[in-house]
């Protein structure tokens, strides 16, 4: 059995400059670290986010050049600490973005990384709407990380409604669920919370979700960087400003929860269902 931990989430509010955001979110991790953290994790866009006049600045390189994944590579291995850099900005050959979230070792090794695979579309009350995959395409693979706690699955915000990825992270042997975010506030206060307990609940695993808050320009993020436990209980929220918040994550607890409701092992495969013909009723 893995031994207990301590995972700490940075919640932060981005701007358009790179570097001021990698220093505060820097500042936050060497804090964390400092309190005992063994796992830190940042939010979604946690080095760059800002829009205005309908253009969203997010500050893409590179993966291999990236500065933000180069200064928290750098800084994982100066700590020995595993650090969740939340997603960044990553440019592909096809011109169009990722949006990226990786998992680095203690020294300072990217491990694994995963692209988000549903794109925000959305058109919300009040004229909000948003249209993600006019910046961004989609990734198409689902990945865990190993970390000496057991497997990790990696997702991104809006990846949160679809159930089915989280379930099939957790089929596939994951303990524990990291969701980066930069939930919008609209949504955050009403759907943010209990998606992330159902997330919970469905598969019996933790889930760390580092999330923005504040304005950032004309978007507003919601805050509430959240860890659950697999119950679904929360067991940390990070309130509506920034900082960081922690928690103790004890693995058995993934195990017991699992036992006392073995949905995991009760799932089933079902043939697509077929629309009914419902005829008149005659005379």
């Amino acid at each position: 059995m893995a031994q207990a931990f301590t995972v700490a989430l940075v919640q932060n509010r981005a701007g358009k400059h790179m570097d001021a955001n990698i220093a505060e979110c820097s500042d936050l991790v060497r804090q964390a670290h400092a309190q005992g953290a063994d796992l830190i994790c940042l939010p979604e866009m946690f080095s760059c986010l800002h829009s205005s006049d309908g253009q969203l600045h997010v500050g893409p390189h590179p993966e291999d050049s990236h500065p933000a994944l180069q200064h928290f590579s750098n800084l994982a291995s100066e700590l020995g600490t595993w650090i969740q850099p939340g997603s960044v900005a990553v440019e592909m050959p096809t011109k169009k973005l990722r949006n990226r979230a990786v998992m680095i070792d203690p020294t300072g090794a990217l491990v694994a990384q995963y692209d988000k695979v549903h794109m925000f579309d959305v058109d919300l009350a009040d004229g909000e709407s948003y249209r993600e995959s006019e910046v961004f395409e989609s990734g198409d693979e689902a990945v865990l990380a190993p970390t000496p706690w057991g497997l990790v699955g990696l997702t991104v915000c809006y990846d949160l409604r679809f159930a089915y990825l989280y379930r099939s992270l957790a089929q596939a042997g994951a303990s524990y669920l990291t969701v980066p975010a930069a939930f919008m506030r609209t949504t955050g206060k009403a759907h943010w919370h209990v998606l992330l307990r159902s997330r919970a609940i469905e598969t019996g695993c933790y889930v760390f979700a580092a999330c923005q808050w504040g304005s950032h320009g004309d978007a507003v993020t919601y805050g509430h960087s959240l860890v659950v436990a697999p119950w679904g209980e929360v067991i940390a929220d990070g309130g509506d400003s920034g900082g960081v918040v922690m928690a103790e994550v004890d693995p058995a607890q993934v195990e017991a929860a699992r036992a006392m409701v073995p949905a995991l092992r009760h799932d089933r495969s079902l043939r697509s269902p077929k629309p009914v013909s419902v005829g008149r009723a005659s005379g």
